[in-house]
């Protein structure tokens, strides 16, 4: 499988309707009984959370997921919408998912909000009205075992992951590489994005006290888990390859999860 050659100097592939896109996220989620909060963080601005719930939430293992922060990386909201509507997620799951962190984005697509900020570097000292937004939600949730955040790198040869993992639990990165490795190339590069990495994964040594901005893992990994993976695909490949990509990740971890 080869490399599309359309991103230069950024992402130049397909685009979405993301209002369409988070209505269809909406009607499954509620065909399946999922919950909803709509917040309206400013004017014509509008955030959608859901949330899955087991009958027994004491003793669920409670799983987060969230995507679109960035307007230019489609696969990440079509991957959720996928996954609503087929709705075959592993049972003893209480789920909370965000599927698009930034409308406003997408509808210029471009990283950035509608204001020009990027919002994965808003977490420490939130500025944008829809990072505020979020955070507040996320102070009102429970701690997560694993938290899931899906993106896209344009640059990229292949899908690679990112894993926060102070306590050492057992690691679900391997399995996840693997699995992803029969529906999409892996990014096999010693460096990406300036990091040390081994077969596509990398394991970040880093306190996020001592960064100045915060990506949305670095808020998860010191206020609400202790296990979370940043999950990349390759976006400049055919976006049906990303969107099965991130698909196979997502249900290969919450598989592994509940076998730990």
């Amino acid at each position: 499988m080869q490399r599309l050659g359309k991103n230069i100097k950024g992402y130049s592939g397909d685009t979405i309707d993301i209002g369409a896109i988070q209505r269809d996220c909406i009607a499954a989620a509620e065909t399946h009984g999922w919950t909803a909060e709509e917040i309206h963080p400013a004017p014509k601005l509008i955030l959608e959370f859901m949330r899955r719930a087991t009958r027994n939430a004491h003793h669920a293992t409670r799983l987060y997921i969230s995507t679109g922060i960035h307007g230019d990386e489609p696969a990440g909201p079509l991957t959720v919408r996928r996954l609503l509507q087929e709705d075959a997620w592993p049972p003893g799951l209480d789920i909370w998912l965000c599927p698009c962190l930034n409308p406003t984005g997408f509808a210029l697509n471009r990283r950035e909000n509608g204001e020009g900020l990027d919002l994965n570097r808003q977490y420490r000292a939130p500025e944008a009205a829809e990072t505020v937004a979020h955070v507040a939600w996320l102070r009102r949730q429970p701690r997560f075992n694993l938290c899931l955040c899906l993106h896209e790198d344009w640059e990229s040869d292949g899908f690679y992951l990112y894993e926060l993992n102070p306590d050492r639990l057992p690691s679900l990165a391997e399995a996840i590489i693997a699995r992803v490795a029969q529906v999409c190339p892996i990014e096999r590069s010693e460096l990406i994005e300036g990091r040390p990495a081994q077969n596509g994964i990398i394991r970040p040594d880093l306190d996020p006290r001592t960064r100045p901005q915060w990506a949305e893992a670095f808020f998860l990994i010191t206020h609400k888990t202790r296990h979370s993976y940043t999950l990349e695909a390759p976006s400049d490949f055919p976006l049906p390859v990303r969107v099965t990509a991130l698909v196979t990740a997502v249900t290969t971890a919450l598989e592994a999860v509940q076998e730990t």
